[in-house]
């Protein structure tokens, strides 16, 4: 009978059903045949989303989606730029230093990406920047929207993995910033190799210290957030929440990029990309339920054991496999299938689940990057109206250097787990 529920999986895939339907189908199916009560599963999603961190997920969408098409990005830019004015690349590293504070107000990819994008790579192309390049810069930069906290990619983890969404936050700051670290020194480094010009104030334009005071509100919302969280005054909830009312407050009074008319559709979107999210997180804790009451984990566990799997082999191998997943499912269907699986057997190998939840993270960075259906490719594709082909060629140097970091975090644990140590102990 699993057999025919295997065959059920593949057949709606291949015909094109979405990711989340399957999985809830074929769960709910195997639930069925092995006589587990369907009400005793739905009572079980109910006492699992009856959970404060998800309330976040909501708030923080409508965060990222005002600071999207608010100005707020565009006022970031423009402080980044007066910071490495004289810088040869210097572009390319502002979309890196943007994308960084960016990511730490919006927990998005695709949104940084896409805010980043539009202004950034025609302003570097008009400075005679290849458009691969360009779209490869924004693109990688982008991916920092998920390890940058806030992420929604880790309050997804902590939810599904039930582990602390604060420690989460903190463990990614450090990755985070070596990430912007390295991918920076590639661009100043191809920058030379090419001779694309320094980063150059605009003639007769604001002044390095009125860019930054402009950009003073925009620079406040990470305050809000993880100043909120880790000062003790706000949950994670309450500080995505005070992230919302910042990001329209700003945009509406401060930027006026938009006006009241456009609050109820930037509403509406936000509404939509957070229920899908929440569609996920149910089929997700279905499956699970199903792969705790099957014995999956005891299996796997027994055949590890058998085979005598070292903890750092167990590792490569789910790196392998969440490559591979990457490469066809998006960010949120990877975790929906891999994490039920996955978390129950990090205890039996002695790994630390807020290590593997920032190996995860990264490996859904990559996931952003990979051909055929990385979703910054698109987006990348989209802007710059460029076959993708062409981004992909540009993206592939960053998606190496992404590939290095995570050998690092893998063979380095405290590089993720150091901080959160130091901060909550």
């Amino acid at each position: 009978m699993n057999a025919a529920m295997v065959g059920v999986f593949g057949g709606l895939l291949a015909l094109g059903f979405p990711v989340y339907l399957v999985l809830g189908i074929t769960a709910v199916g195997l639930l069925w045949m092995s006589g587990t009560p369907m009400i005793s599963v739905t009572q079980k999603i109910v006492d699992e989303l009856n959970s404060q961190t998800l309330i976040a997920v909501p708030f923080f969408m409508i965060a990222a989606t005002f600071m999207e098409r608010g100005g707020i990005a565009r006022a970031l830019i423009d402080a980044a730029s007066s910071w490495v004015a004289g810088v040869r690349g210097g572009l390319g590293v502002v979309c890196v230093i943007a994308c960084t504070i960016f990511a730490a107000m919006c927990g998005s990819s695709v949104a940084t990406a896409m805010a980043m994008g539009t202004i950034l790579v025609p302003s570097m192309i008009a400075q005679r920047y290849d458009r691969s390049f360009a779209s490869g810069v924004v693109g990688a930069s982008g991916t920092l929207g998920i390890l940058i906290p806030p992420s929604l990619a880790m309050v997804v983890y902590g939810v599904l993995a039930d582990e602390s969404v604060p420690r989460l936050f903190l463990a990614g700051v450090i990755p985070g910033l070596l990430q912007a670290v390295v991918m920076s020194a590639w661009i100043v480094y191809y920058a030379h190799r090419r001779g694309y010009p320094p980063a150059r104030a605009q003639v007769g334009g604001p002044s390095a210290l009125e860019l930054n005071l402009r950009a003073l509100p925009a620079f406040a919302i990470p305050v809000i957030v993880l100043g909120g969280i880790y000062g003790g005054i706000a949950t994670v909830t309450e500080a995505a929440a005070l992230s919302a009312v910042a990001a329209i407050a700003i945009s509406l009074l401060v930027y006026r990029s938009i006006g009241l008319s456009d609050l109820l559709p930037i509403l509406a979107a936000s509404a939509r990309h957070a229920a899908a999210i929440m569609i996920i997180i149910v089929v997700a804790l279905v499956f699970g339920h199903w792969v705790t009451e099957s014995g999956v984990t005891r299996s796997v566990v027994a055949l590890s054991q058998e085979w005598n799997l070292q903890p750092w082999q167990f590792l490569v191998f789910v790196n392998i496999l969440l490559f591979a997943l990457g490469m066809f499912l998006e960010v949120f269907s990877v975790l929906l299938i891999a994490l039920p699986v996955l978390v129950p057997l990090l205890e039996p190998f002695g790994i630390d689940p807020i290590h593997f939840g920032i190996i995860i993270v990264i490996n859904m960075e990559l996931a952003l990057l990979t051909p055929p259906v990385g979703m910054n490719l698109f987006v990348l594709s989209s802007i710059t109206r460029a076959p993708l082909s062409e981004v992909i060629r540009g993206i592939t140097p960053f998606a190496i250097l992404l590939g290095l970091l995570l050998v690092a975090i893998m063979v380095f644990p405290e590089l993720s787990l150091w901080l959160p140590r130091q901060v909550l102990g």
